[in-house]
């Protein structure tokens, strides 16, 4: 086997901008000369930096040369003698000597690493006799040069980047992959994104359009709304100078009555100025010879009063079982109870929290009602079940179950005896306390139905829906008497004023309405929420009307004026319901923000109940305004006096 003889040299040169080039390990042998690197050293220079000059002071330039080299020789043989202190106690490790690779090992090295076991073999048989017999020449055996090293090192690192390669360019085609694959969705979404943009284009000139075309109805509507106030109006009137006539025609008929029993002396002095003014317009004295003209007016009157029945009840055909509409005239007894402001209003510190029903349901309470007569209380839930409470004691009396559905409100029959329930379910259910079961069910609403409220004379009873529709329901003929139409919206609340035919809605719509049960027309209607009204409700006397709607504004309106007398904001959580004590004095609000408010009507002033952990739901008043009972979204029920 003949070794190659290698050499190493290193060749400079210095070109013209003074820069070193340095050519590293140039291989001689019967290959021929080739570069492996060439470096390029780049010297630095001072000449083009420009220096800027520092002026020397006067004290420091006076004084003579030979101090500063004094100093500077001082300096160094210091620092000489602090380097000297230094090595003494210092021990210097010895250097470690590396040896180069000979021949031989690199040639094992070589064929081990390649796995020729047997050319190995042959090798070391060979190249040890030749050894033995001194046949190797000193250059033979001498060591491998660098460049075979560096070889083998470049020989690994070139595997190893191919293998990087190789792992990077599967990332590439996976990034690739997916590049491509987002170059789609994003193609995909651009262009439906652009058909949503032409959609919604075209929607909003359709919507131009429409607002265009509904434009052209603003001033018809407008015309419209003004003749049918002005109609109602006119109808009210006419409704007065009915009763007024209605009234005049009873007198007669009393007079008449009078005439016939021969007590003409007394009906001469019982006789009102109007009377005696129509009696002597006819031609007629206060003589025996008035009895025939009283009998013409008696017979012109019930015509008349005939008439006023068939108007009152012409719209729906009359049934066998239908209960007659009580009359107008009548007071309201408790009215006479009343003495005054509440007694809480004198007391300091108003209302507190006396007693508290935990977990009354197992949902939020959302109605309440309080007993005609007795100290029972009625709550509605959530959980579709309705429940009867001693108060303040808190025992529970009953439990009603059948609707299938949120249960919204509920409302005592005058004499006690039944409870009304309404629901999410689209039904309002009656519940006979005496049998302990639903005895009927009206189901004719479209939709759930938030609020019910009974007529004092007990025959009737009124229900509005999130239909947009309010119905009279009658409980005899078990039927619906009437439909109110009017509101645009899901009409949220309804009551009866106490002993009247006259009934309140309040509606999403932002309106106020009054109603005549009789005829089932709208009479009035209130202007002035900008949100939704959640609740309107009577004060007793029955001449105001409080609203509260679900940015937590408060209206009190005067019904006989139909104008808003004030208004107060304790939003902005929604007020939920709304109730007067019996004096009129004090108004509570159920409010969303967990408090029940106390609004001093004359003063102005607002307070807060805090006890309930969330949202109350509904406020109630007793009959003497000793106590106030709240139900809120945290399923207790909870009382203040």
């Amino acid at each position: 086997m003949s070794i190659i003889n290698y050499s190493r040299r290193l060749a400079t040169r210095v070109d013209n901008n003074g820069t070193t080039m340095a050519v590293a390990i140039e291989r001689v042998g019967e290959e021929g000369a080739y570069y492996l690197e060439r470096v390029n050293i780049v010297e630095d220079s001072d000449d083009e930096f420009k220096y800027e000059d520092v002026a020397i002071d006067d004290d420091y330039a006076s004084e003579p040369d030979e101090d500063l080299h004094a100093a500077v020789r001082t300096i160094q043989e210091a620092e000489e003698d602090d380097l000297a202190a230094g090595k003494a106690n210092i021990i210097i490790a010895p250097p470690v000597t590396r040896r180069p690779e000979v021949v031989d090992d690199f040639i094992r090295n070589f064929l081990v690493k390649m796995g020729m076991n047997r050319t190995l073999d042959c090798f070391q048989t060979e190249w040890y006799e030749l050894q033995q017999r001194g046949l190797l020449k000193p250059e033979d055996i001498q060591t491998v040069p660098d460049v075979y090293t560096q070889n083998q090192h470049l020989d690994d690192r070139v595997k190893l980047l191919r293998r990087d390669v190789d792992k990077f360019k599967n990332a590439a085609n996976r990034a690739k992959e997916s590049f491509v694959k987002l170059t789609k969705e994003r193609d995909f979404h651009r262009m439906h994104h652009k058909r949503i943009v032409q959609e919604k284009n075209k929607l909003i000139s359709d919507i131009k359009k429409l607002k265009k075309h509904y434009s052209s109805y603003e001033p018809t509507l407008r015309q419209l709304k003004e003749k049918y106030e002005a109609a109602m109006k006119e109808k009210m009137l006419t409704k007065l100078e009915r009763d007024r006539a209605v009234g005049e025609v009873v007198g007669l008929q009393s007079t008449l009555r009078n005439f016939q029993n021969g007590e003409t002396d007394l009906l001469s002095h019982e006789l009102t100025k109007e009377q005696r003014r129509l009696m002597y317009a006819s031609g007629i004295g206060p003589t025996q010879s008035a009895v025939k003209a009283a009998n013409e007016i008696h017979k012109k009157s019930a015509t008349s009063d005939s008439k006023n029945k068939d108007v009152v009840n012409q719209k729906l055909p009359r049934h066998l079982n239908d209960s007659e509409f009580p009359c107008d005239t009548r007071t309201n007894p408790a009215l006479a109870s009343v003495k005054g402001p509440s007694a809480h209003l004198t007391r300091s510190g108003g209302f507190r929290l006396t007693h508290t029903i935990q977990q009354a349901h197992s949902l939020a309470v959302s109605g309440l009602a309080l007993h005609t007569r007795k100290q029972i209380l009625a709550t509605v839930s959530d959980d579709h079940t309705w429940k009867m409470w001693a108060i303040p004691s808190g025992d529970i009396v009953m439990t009603g179950e059948g609707h299938k559905d949120w249960i919204a409100d509920c409302d005592f029959h005058p004499n006690g005896h039944q409870l009304a329930t309404a629901s999410g379910d689209v039904t309002v259910k009656i519940w006979d306390f005496s049998k302990a079961e639903c005895i009927h069910t009206f189901t004719q609403h479209q939709h759930s139905v938030w609020g019910v409220s009974w007529h004092k004379c007990g025959d009737f009873i009124a229900s509005c829906s999130m239909d947009s529709t309010s119905k009279i329901w009658d409980l005899n003929s078990l039927r619906c008497r009437n439909t109110l139409r009017g509101h645009a919206d899901s009409v949220n609340s309804i009551e009866f004023l106490p002993y009247s035919n006259t009934l309140v809605t309040s509606s999403a719509d932002k309106t106020l309405s009054l109603w005549d049960a009789r005829t089932g027309l709208c009479g009035q209607t209130f202007y002035g929420h900008v949100h939704s009204v959640n609740h309107v409700t009577f004060n007793l006397r029955g001449d105001t009307l409080a609203s509260c709607d679900s940015y937590g504004v408060i209206k009190l309106w005067d019904v006989r004026t139909c104008a808003p007398m004030t208004s107060i904001d304790v939003g902005p959580h929604p007020a939920n319901k709304v109730a007067f004590d019996p004096s009129s004095s004090v108004l509570a609000i159920a409010s969303s923000d967990s408090t029940v408010k106390m609004f001093e009507i004359a003063s102005g002033q607002v307070s807060n109940l805090t006890g309930h952990e969330d949202a109350v739901q509904s406020v109630i008043f007793d009959r003497t305004g000793d106590f106030l009972v709240s139900g809120g979204s945290d399923s207790t029920v909870r009382i203040w006096s």
